[in-house]
């Protein structure tokens, strides 16, 4: 074949191909146009049988997700490539939706084609097919075509609520916690994060913290800084969500430290106790932990041997008379000697004295002269004068004594009948037994009112919250700033002084300031925060704490102070204490109340104590609980008011211990706010076993009233009430009424210990009649007077307290009658403080005094002395040679 016919014969292959890929080519974009069907099965398969290299996707089309109504892009690159289509759910996208671009890869030389289409939400929305919505690319080149990745598109949302929110917890420290979350919801699914305080946790930063498992947070060993609020985070690309916030607590249970050494014996003589504690400190509790179980302090039985006092022997001979005219005799502390801590003999061992009556020469020799007889006559005459007066002075006594004995024997009987105290001006007669022949004595008690000096009269002070500069005898003292003191002036007629609707009173005693002086004295409940208490000894306040002054007030008998508290007394559940300030401002322990003390005394009411001072200062009563069984008196109260909006209402619950000054509190900071008392405050036993109060508001009228998501039930830690040192201590519910037509709100407040009592408070009142005053229960008609002066003051006529003193401090053979009188009147314990007081009688009458303020009847004492007598008339004697009955009771 010659040259020509092989160009020739090239020339026309090159034409041929030339020409099929261009038939090809036009009837590829004809079927694209027309959009009629496919490319041919067949068509395919003879291109990709031409040899070469089939389209190359450098980019093919990714998941997408639509966010709200903003289009995506779906996006595809391939080379070499003649033409680039999306086909989406089977279709082909018309050739008009693609956006195509033709470039020159530089390092290749390639021609690389490019190609998007977009997608709207509502081509998604419109799609209902067996699945969700995809597309593909297809690349065609010279050799045949190419397929990409189905990409799918979805729409992208995420839900509110979140279907299982984590839940708070209490662990003990080295618990386990596990908090559950399951996100809302949502496409794609949300990635969950937790925030602890509003803080990121990484489970990448703790290797105590894992937040990989199925969406929970699980912290393996609970650390006290693990304690916070915990809240999951949901997340996707369209929306971020917060679940409830969980609080999570570790608390540390209690734990006892080591005991203390035994204290000495209570006594020194006799039989007594000894005492050891221990406190809950090792380590505390914390965060609601559980309290130590068992007993803080343990006591035991104890003798002490009773001290010996010494005693002298009796004086040996005297001595034989020296040269120096003198002679000497001795004795020694032996009969007993002093043991056990008694007190050594008084006076000297050694007597030395001169023998000769003066009459001794300068060498020592003895004058035996005789003596004048004028000497003689004088002593004679000195001696029978002696004896003569000696005589009369006898006589006299034996008449004063027998007229003495005789008027006491009258007034003796009568003071015995209670008509005296319970009658005033009635006449009454006790029979007696004389000589077997009943005689009737008789007694008219008459009523003398007792008068002042004209400089002392009674003083009505009010309530002040001024700083005071009193004036005393002894110079100008300054008291605190406080809201709550009295004060007056007393003489020697004394007086009262009391603290309106704080349960606080002072009584000072007839006779227990000097005749001649008078003393400005003053009480004042201290507003400043407590030091008295020790919560590292579980010490907690049981009243107020009171002063009394001025210092350096000098009396001759202790006064009566009566504090108000909130313990259920139980000797078996408290231990009682009696605190006294120092002057560098801490507190000692002057007494407990199951102990003996002769420094103070101190009498146990189930709602008051009363107390018998020697000493001004301030005074604090706390209490250690044995055991959890120790209680603790709650007084809970509903407030409500209106709130700046009309449609809205506040009801106020406020739990407060159970004293009439730790409440007087509540209702001065209710008045302020316009507060209105909507039910009877209630007591409620709140148990000493470490457990919190909850309040919750129940029965609410749906379709009248709303009231705040999550606010129906609130909830007091166990430390907030137990060691609240009287001060108030409310949570409030917030309602909302729909229409201002409604005027009624009736609803039940239940107010309840975990494992303890409940009180319920039932609510039903106008919210619309503002003209409604808030009355305090337990005020009284005199609640404004603060002070009294004189007899006034005293339940008991000052002449029958005298004649009670004059006969019951007398002392009887059998006895001391006084302890009779104490134990009628129910005085039955440390009696040794009574037997060191001046006039027993009269420190019992003075404590009676205070614990019956506020009852105006005589009745307990006239029936005390009503049972003595009828003692006394049966030990009486029978004997018909009884000239006369000794009354010396």
């Amino acid at each position: 074949m010659t040259e020509r016919n092989r160009i020739e014969m090239g020339t026309t292959v090159k034409g041929r191909r030339r020409f099929l890929v261009i038939i090809l080519a036009l009837a590829l974009c004809a079927t694209i146009v027309s959009g009629r069907g496919t490319v041919s099965d067949a068509l395919a398969d003879s291109l990709s049988s031409v040899g070469g290299t089939l389209p190359h996707f450098l980019q093919e089309p990714e998941d997408a997700y639509i966010i709200k109504n903003n289009p995506i892009k779906l996006r595809c690159r391939a080379t070499p490539a003649l033409q680039i289509f999306f086909k989406c759910n089977g279709e082909w996208v018309h050739q008009n939706q693609h956006t195509s671009q033709e470039y020159m890869d530089q390092n290749t030389g390639l021609k690389i084609r490019e190609v998007t289409i977009n997608v709207t939400r509502q081509q998604v929305e419109d799609f209902h097919g067996p699945e969700d919505y995809w597309c593909l690319c297809v690349a065609w080149s010279h050799l045949g075509t190419s397929k990409s990745r189905k990409a799918t598109v979805r729409i992208a949302y995420l839900r509110k609520n979140f279907e299982q929110d984590p839940q708070g917890k209490e662990v003990p420290i080295k618990g386990m916690i596990v908090l559950h979350c399951r996100p809302p919801e949502g496409v794609p699914m949300a990635e969950v994060e937790w925030l602890k305080n509003e803080e990121l946790v990484s489970s990448f930063e703790d290797d105590n913290i894992d937040t990989r498992a199925d969406h929970n947070l699980i912290i393996n060993e609970a650390r006290l800084s693990d304690s916070g609020n915990y809240t999951c985070l949901a997340t996707n690309v369209v929306a971020k969500r917060r679940s409830a916030t969980a609080t999570v607590v570790v608390f540390v249970n209690g734990g006892w430290s080591l005991w203390t050494e035994w204290s000495p014996c209570s006594v020194n003589c006799g039989r007594g106790i000894q005492k050891r504690s221990r406190t809950c400190t090792n380590p505390a509790p914390l965060n609601g932990g559980a309290f130590c179980e068992g007993m803080s302090v343990q006591k035991i039985t104890c003798s002490a041997l009773c001290p010996v006092d010494g005693v002298w022997e009796e004086w040996s001979e005297w001595t034989m008379c020296s040269a120096q005219c003198e002679r000497q005799r001795w004795r020694e502390c032996n009969a007993p000697p002093p043991r056990h801590r008694g007190k050594v003999c008084e006076g000297e061992g050694q007597s030395t004295e001169n023998c000769t009556g003066g009459l001794c020469t300068q060498n020592g020799k003895l004058m035996h002269d005789v003596k004048p007889q004028s000497m003689e006559n004088s002593i004679d005459v000195a001696l029978y004068s002696g004896l003569a007066a000696g005589v009369i002075a006898v006589v006299v006594l034996i008449v004063a004594i027998t007229l003495y004995r005789k008027s006491q024997s009258e007034y003796g009987v009568d003071v015995i009948d209670s008509s005296a105290l319970a009658g005033g001006f009635q006449s009454f007669n006790f029979k007696t037994t004389r000589q077997g022949v009943a005689d009737r004595a008789e007694y008219h008690v008459k009523s003398h009112p007792e008068t002042l000096p004209a400089n002392l009269h009674p003083n009505y002070s009010t309530v002040e919250g001024k700083k005071t500069t009193m004036i005393a005898p002894n110079g100008i003292h300054t008291l605190r700033k406080t809201q709550f003191k009295t004060s007056a002036v007393f003489g020697h007629l004394g007086g009262r002084l009391v603290i309106p609707n704080a349960g606080v009173s002072l009584l000072v005693p007839h006779g227990a300031i000097a005749d001649d002086t008078s003393w400005e004295m003053y009480m004042l409940i201290n507003q400043e925060e407590s030091s008295s208490q020790s919560e590292e000894r579980c010490e907690i306040l049981l009243g107020p704490e009171i002063t009394y002054g001025p210092p350096g007030l000098n009396l001759s008998c202790p006064v009566a102070m009566t504090i108000a508290h909130c313990a259920e007394v139980s000797a078996e559940n408290w231990n009682i204490k009696l605190k006294r300030q120092t002057k560098d401002n801490k507190w000692e322990e002057i007494m407990s109340v199951d102990n003996e003390s002769t420094s103070c005394y101190c009498l146990m009411d189930s709602h008051s104590c009363h107390l018998l001072l020697d000493q001004p200062g301030c005074y604090a009563l706390v209490g250690e609980p044995i055991t959890d069984a120790a209680i603790k008196r709650l007084r809970i109260a509903v407030f409500g008011s209106m709130e700046a909006s009309s449609m809205d209402y506040s009801l106020r619950v406020h739990c407060v211990d159970d004293t009439p000054h730790a409440f007087q509190r509540v209702v001065t900071a209710e008045t302020s706010r316009g507060g209105q008392l909507l039910e009877e405050p209630k007591m409620l036993f709140f148990k000493g076993n470490c457990l919190s109060l909850q309040v919750s508001i129940q029965d609410i009228p749906q379709f009248l009233w709303s009231i705040k998501p999550f606010t129906t039930c609130q909830e007091f830690s166990f430390t907030q009430l137990w060691y609240s040192n009287q001060q108030p201590v409310h949570c409030a519910f917030s309602l909302q009424r729909h229409s201002a037509s409604t005027t009624q709100l009736s609803c039940k407040i239940s107010v309840r210990q975990v494992k303890g009592h409940e009180q319920i408070l039932q609510v039903y009142t106008s919210v619309g009649e503002n003209e409604k005053e808030m009355v305090p229960f337990f005020m009284q008609a005199d609640c404004t007077v603060t002070s009294q002066t004189g007899a006034k003051a005293f339940k008991i006529p000052l002449s029958i307290r005298q004649r009670i003193c004059t006969t019951f401090d007398t002392a009887n053979a059998k006895g001391k009658d006084w302890q009779l009188l104490a134990q009628k009147l129910h005085i039955q314990r440390n009696l040794s403080y009574f037997n060191k007081q001046k006039s027993p009688s009269a420190v019992i009458l003075s404590l009676w005094e205070a614990r019956h303020q506020d009852s105006g009847d005589l009745d307990s004492l006239a029936s005390a002395l009503e049972e003595i007598g009828k003692i006394h008339c049966k030990s009486l004697p029978q004997s018909p040679d009884d000239k006369e009955t000794d009354f010396t009771f």
